[in-house]
């Protein structure tokens, strides 16, 4: 049985990376929005996953939210770094540079570019190298909506095998998978929901806690969610996250990254723009997605 090194209980918002007028990234910004999001009782904070989009950054521009988010993140935070690359190689040392400037842990995206040879065995063969290599607990990140590829969960329990791979989110919506998780693996292998859509039903099935983008702009909220599964009141847990259902949905796959952004800007965060080829929501969709915050009694 492997032991865990770090606990990932809780709720971990994945944060976006906000960007100024020029396109540049925006630290006193960045900065700002964790100073707040820490009144909250939040795990800590993904920095640089998809919702950070991270695919846009260059590595300069990486290492440096890394600094400025680890100089803002407490340190009884967790800083949760996406270092996923497409080569092993290049994941194993960006890897290195994100533990050496803070991090407690990598999120390791599914490599996929070359989707049709990414088989179980070279996923495991990618997985236990960098796990290997790596100073820091490592974390699996499954997120079939945007890779295209989805491990399956017997190839997430072989790579779970490994000491250092403590973790995975898990962002596929399917509930059936995350109980076979639970199931398969380790019991000290750490399963989380990667979408807040599924966040209740994954916690009864076993399930630590979750990576929410929702947690972003509704961090009480999840936070709530936990707690009162936590105390056995599901029923009020159940409830809360119907009525979170709408928002998470507006926010993940309705309006992606840009009405994401566009929520944290109407409720006083620094969102900003979205990186092109990405587009900024239109005023109409602002207008929908502002509705929507309403209904579900953030603003």
């Amino acid at each position: 049985m492997n032991e865990a090194t770090i606990s990932l209980r809780g709720v971990f918002p994945p944060i976006p990376t906000p960007f100024d007028a020029e396109g540049n990234v925006a630290h006193q910004a960045l900065a700002e929005n964790i100073e707040r999001w820490n009144q909250y009782d939040l795990a800590g904070y993904v920095v640089l996953g998809s919702n950070g989009e991270a695919v846009y950054l260059t590595e300069e521009e990486k290492v440096r939210v890394w600094e400025t988010a680890r100089k803002a993140i407490p340190s009884d935070k967790l800083m949760i770094a996406g270092t996923g690359c497409e080569s092993t190689r290049q994941t194993i040392a960006l890897t290195r540079r994100a533990a050496e400037l803070g991090a407690d842990a990598a999120l390791v995206l599914t490599p996929h570019y070359y989707s049709g040879k990414m088989t179980p065995d070279s996923l495991v063969h990618h997985y236990e190298a960098v796990a290997e290599a790596s100073p820091i607990p490592v974390m699996l990140y499954n997120v079939p909506k945007f890779t295209r590829v989805d491990m399956d969960a017997p190839t997430i329990a072989r790579s779970a095998q490994h000491v250092n791979v403590v973790g995975i989110k898990d962002s596929s919506g399917n509930v059936a998978k995350l109980a076979d998780l639970v199931r398969l693996t380790d019991p000290e292998f750490q399963v989380l929901a990667g979408t807040g859509g599924v966040f209740f039903a994954g916690l009864t099935l076993g399930a630590v806690g979750g990576i929410l983008a929702l947690a972003n702009v509704a961090p009480q909220e999840c936070v709530d969610i936990y707690r009162l599964f936590q105390k056995g009141q599901w029923d009020e847990a159940a409830e809360l996250q119907r009525r979170m259902l709408p928002v998470n949905a507006a926010v993940t796959g309705g309006f992606g990254i840009a009405g994401l952004k566009a929520a944290l800007d109407m409720l006083g965060y620094c969102g900003g723009p979205v990186r092109p080829p990405l587009l900024d929501l239109t005023a109409a969709e602002r207008e929908t997605l502002r509705e929507i915050l309403a209904e579900g009694g953030l603003l």
